[in-house]
């Protein structure tokens, strides 16, 4: 199979070229620095940088996970702009692209967030329920409505809604390392937020079962079963490093730091992978102790 990815050279993008590579397929990825894309992500992965290159190479499968990082930059009119042509306006334009192709690939797989519910509290979410107004949300709902547009070019369309990466290298737990191993870590805000996380592993594999199960359809949620609050987050990583985590960071000391970004922090969702189990996708990691040791295990 030939596979084409859109930020191939991510955490997830680069863990998905070597899965697929070990098992035979062929990888391109879309990048604007596409002769980097080989050390990045593999000697035997292509890198291009306009889909027209593919004119005559379509491929069989599309996974869309580009997207500037949301959490590196305060979320500026300019930052805005940025996430938004980064997300909707490449998905809007590989749609497009898509519908010009004689042969046409058989699925796309798009990348979404669970910041698409917005704040939700502590109501458990699946994929049947609503998105809440705030800016993730709209987003995110541009994003996906981008991509469910290539239906209408007969492709069949899954959305990936997202939570925490737990991974050995990159993502949002190395952001939280060095503080919590300096005995400086503890809960954020009121601590009640939840933290759909999701380690590396089943990301990767919910995407990978996307892409063989032809039932699947629509938007599917990336989080593992078991859903924690950030204060039970923040005492299992302080246990898994042997340290304290007991030092709050002030909600109103975020916001100031932060501006609108903080809700990304002191939000949350209380998400489960409804669809995927449905689908009968078999998770390796549901809980949280487990799943950070092995994180932590895999970095030494």
């Amino acid at each position: 199979m030939h596979i084409l990815l859109t930020g191939g050279t991510g955490l997830i993008g680069r863990s998905l070229c070597g899965s697929f590579l070990a098992d035979g397929h062929r990888v391109t990825v879309l990048s604007r620095r596409p002769q980097q894309v080989p050390a990045l992500c593999g000697a035997k992965v292509r890198g291009v940088e306009t889909l027209t290159e593919l004119n005559d190479d379509a491929p069989d499968a599309v996974i869309n996970l580009a997207g500037a990082p949301i959490a590196d930059k305060r979320w500026s009119s300019a930052r805005k702009g940025e996430l938004w042509a980064s997300r909707v306006t490449l998905t809007e334009q590989l749609v497009a692209w898509l519908g010009t192709l004689p042969r046409k690939p058989s699925v796309l797989i798009s990348g979404s967030a669970v910041g698409w519910y917005g704040n939700t509290g502590s109501t458990i979410i699946d994929e049947t329920h609503p998105g809440k107004a705030g800016y993730t949300h709209t987003l995110c709902d541009a994003w996906e409505t981008a991509a469910q547009r290539a239906a209408a070019h007969g492709i069949r369309v899954c959305q990936v809604r997202t939570g925490l990466v737990l991974a050995p290298d990159g993502g949002f737990l190395q952001k939280m390392l060095l503080p919590f191993r300096m005995g400086l870590g503890g809960p954020i805000g009121s601590g009640r937020q939840y933290m759909p996380w999701v380690h590396l592993h089943d990301e990767v594999g919910i995407i990978r079962h996307l892409l063989t199960h032809e039932q699947c359809r629509g938007p599917f949620n990336s989080t593992a079963p078991n859903p924690v609050t950030n204060r039970e987050f923040a005492r299992e990583l302080g246990r898994a490093l042997h340290r304290p985590a007991l030092l709050p960071l002030p909600s109103a000391a975020l916001k100031l730091g932060l501006g609108e970004m903080a809700e990304l922090l002191l939000g949350g969702q209380n998400a489960v992978p409804r669809k995927a189990l449905e689908s009968g996708y078999t998770f390796r990691f549901t809980e949280l102790e487990p799943a950070l040791n092995d994180v932590l295990d895999s970095k030494h």
